[in-house]
């Protein structure tokens, strides 16, 4: 099989790999790159734990292929975490219960994340509609929008 060398960013950082032309993104992210706070859900673009920032927009892992990002400025959630600690939209998941498992969480900080890079106060049905394309089978995802409307109201008051 041939293997492509794809070049770009992700979370800062040039990188260049070699890919099958099959290969996911996520896949590329988890086993050549080793970051693996991008999870594999379903595998269809459904569960949304596979979402990243691709120039600036989210985007399923699982469904955009490696060749393709070519050039690309990608943001995975570990670039989304500080070096040590918990981001202010990890910390509000914590404080207000808006995690259980965690399979999804990656995917739901990353939309949140996008969320509020372009909106620092959404009203709750704004961030209904950021989360609507990541399921949560454990929290019932109160927790997780009383989360987001906290660090909505934290940006607000550092403003």
């Amino acid at each position: 099989m041939t293997l492509h060398k794809v070049s770009f960013t992700v979370n800062g950082k040039k990188v260049s790999v070699e890919v099958e032309p099959r290969q996911t993104l996520a896949d590329v992210l988890r086993g050549q790159l080793g970051l693996t706070g991008t999870h594999l859900g379903c595998e269809h673009g459904v569960c949304g734990a596979c979402t990243i920032i691709v120039n600036g927009e989210p985007a399923r892992g699982c469904l955009m292929l490696g060749v393709q990002a070519e050039g690309a400025e990608i943001l995975t959630v570990e670039g989304a975490s500080p070096d040590e600690g918990l981001s202010l939209i990890q910390e509000a998941l914590r404080e207000h219960h808006g995690l259980q498992c965690g399979f999804c969480t990656p995917g739901m900080v990353m939309a949140l994340h996008h969320l509020f890079s372009v909106n620092t106060s959404p009203s709750e049905e704004e961030i209904k509609e950021a989360i609507s394309g990541q399921l949560c089978r454990c929290t019932g995802y109160q927790g997780i929008v009383n989360a987001a409307k906290s660090v909505a109201q934290k940006l607000q008051a550092n403003q």
